[in-house]
C-alpha cells in the first residue's frame, strides 16, 4: 500500500475523499435526528423509503447503543451532538431487560466504557458480567459477531479503568479463545462454533462480513489492552484476506467460507460495510500495527457515490440517508441454500442476474459512520507519517 496523500490516492473526479467524508459525517449528524423517538428515547429500527416517502418503523435498543457511541465520537471531535446523549443513555441503563444475549451485553459494556465508565461496576452488579458466557444462548453457540462485541466491551472496560484490567483478563481470554476456534486457516471467521449444535456444524463455517470486521476490531482492542501479539496477527490475517477478496468495484462481499477462504455469496453489498464497518475495523488495526489500509477504505466510499454495479449514488442528501444496499432480486432463501450447500459456486457475478437498491436506512449505519470518521482528520493510521 502506498504512502501517497489521501487526495492523490483517492480523489474522485471533482472532490477529494476527505470532502466526501466530511459530507457523509454531516449527513449522518442530520439524519439521526428524525430516527429518534422522542417519547421512548430510543432510535428506530429503520427508515423505510421503499414506498416513495420516508416512514419510521420500530424501535431498537441495540441500534440505540451503537448510535450513541457514534454521537459521542462526534462530540469528541468538537462538534455538538444534535441529540442530547445523556437522557438516551440513562434510558438504556434504567431498564436492561432488552439485554437478552451476549452481543447486546457486550455493546452495553462497550458503550458504558466509552461514555460512562463509572457505571460499569453498577452494571456488573445488576447483570452479572462474570458469568454471562454461561447464561446466554448466543455465547453457548459461539456466535462470532456477538462474542466480538463482548470482547470489545471487556477490553474497553479495562482500558478505561486500568485497575480492572488484570481482573478481567481471565474472562477476556475465555472469549478470545472462543473466537480463535471460529477462525479458519485462511484468516476467515465462521459464523459460530462448529463443535456444538447441529446448526453450528451445518452453517458455522459460513461467515458474514460482520463476522470478519467485528473480530478484527475486537482482536485489535484485545491486543492493545493485553499486549497480545497473536491476537494482532490473527486480526491482520483476516484483514488481509478480506482485502484480497474485495470486488473489482470495491465491494466488501457478504458471505465467506472459513474453511477455504473463498467468497461464497457476494450479495447484498451493504453500504454500511463500505462507509463505516470496514473503515472502523481497518482504522483500529492500522492504528495498532501501523499498516495503511487507506486505499481499501477509499474504494468503499467511491462505491457509495456511484462507482458501483448500478452506477447509482447511494447517498441521498435530500433525505439525509445512505440507502442500505445493492441486492439481487432473487429470493434470500435461494441465496442461502446456494451458500450453504454449493461451496463451488461463488455466487458473485452470475450473468443476467438483476440487481436493485434497497431504499431503507438504519440508525446504526449512521452511528457506525460517525464512530469511524467523526474524529478522524486523516484516513491514515494514527502515528504513521506521510511522504
Amino acid at each position: 500500500m502506498t504512502t501517497a496523500s489521501i487526495t492523490t490516492l483517492c480523489a474522485g473526479p471533482s472532490e477529494s475523499t476527505q470532502a466526501t467524508v466530511s459530507r457523509l459525517v454531516d449527513l449522518a449528524t442530520r439524519g439521526l435526528v428524525p430516527m429518534l423517538d422522542e417519547r421512548t428515547r430510543l432510535f428506530c429500527y429503520r427508515l423505510n423509503g421503499e414506498g416513495g416517502g420516508i416512514v419510521r418503523e420500530g424501535l431498537s435498543p441495540r441500534y440505540t447503543a451503537i448510535t450513541l457511541m457514534g454521537l459521542h465520537r462526534l462530540e469528541q471531535s468538537g462538534t455538538q451532538s444534535p441529540i442530547e446523549i445523556k437522557p438516551v443513555l440513562e434510558g438504556l441503563l434504567s431498564g436492561t431487560d432488552w439485554v437478552d444475549n451476549i452481543g447486546d451485553l457486550g455493546l452495553l459494556v462497550w458503550l458504558c466504557a466509552q461514555l460512562a465508565p463509572g457505571r460499569l461496576e453498577e452494571l456488573d452488579a445488576r447483570i452479572g458480567l462474570r458469568n454471562a458466557l454461561q447464561r446466554y444462548r448466543d455465547a453457548e453457540k459461539g456466535q462470532t459477531m456477538e462474542l466480538a462485541w463482548f470482547l470489545t466491551g471487556l477490553c474497553y472496560w479495562g482500558l478505561a479503568l486500568p485497575v480492572h484490567l488484570a481482573g478481567l483478563k481471565a474472562l477476556a481470554l475465555d472469549v478470545y479463545g472462543r473466537l480463535k476456534n471460529n477462525q479458519g486457516n485462511h484468516g476467515i471467521f465462521g459464523h459460530a462454533s462448529r463443535r456444538g449444535s447441529f446448526e453450528g456444524r451445518a452453517r458455522g463455517w459460513i461467515g458474514s462480513f460482520a463476522d470478519q470486521v467485528y473480530p478484527i476490531y475486537a482482536l485489535s482492542a484485545f491486543s492493545r489492552a493485553y499486549g497480545d501479539q497473536e491476537a494482532e496477527a490473527r486480526a491482520l490475517h483476516c484483514a488481509r484476506t478480506i482485502c484480497e477478496l474485495r470486488g473489482g468495484q470495491g465491494q466488501w462481499w457478504w458471505h465467506y467460507d472459513s474453511a477455504t477462504g473463498r467468497v461464497i455469496n457476494g450479495y447484498p453489498v451493504f453500504s454500511v460495510h463500505q462507509h463505516a464497518m470496514a473503515p472502523m475495523a481497518l482504522f483500529a488495526l492500522g492504528d495498532l500495527t501501523g499498516k495503511d489500509f487507506s486505499s481499501w477504505i477509499c474504494r468503499g466510499l467511491e462505491w457509495i457515490n456511484g462507482s458501483n454495479e448500478l452506477q447509482f449514488d447511494m447517498e441521498n442528501n435530500a433525505a439525509n440517508v445512505v440507502w442500505r444496499c445493492i441486492d439481487r432480486s432473487s429470493s434470500r432463501l435461494n441465496r442461502y441454500l446456494i451458500a450453504a450447500f454449493d461451496r463451488e459456486n461463488s455466487a458473485i457475478a452470475e450473468s443476467g442476474d438483476s440487481l436493485k437498491a434497497l431504499f431503507e436506512c438504519r440508525p446504526y449505519e449512521l452511528g457506525w459512520l460517525l464512530y469511524a470518521f467523526a474524529d478522524r482528520l486523516s484516513l491514515r493510521p494514527q502515528g504513521v507519517q506521510t511522504t
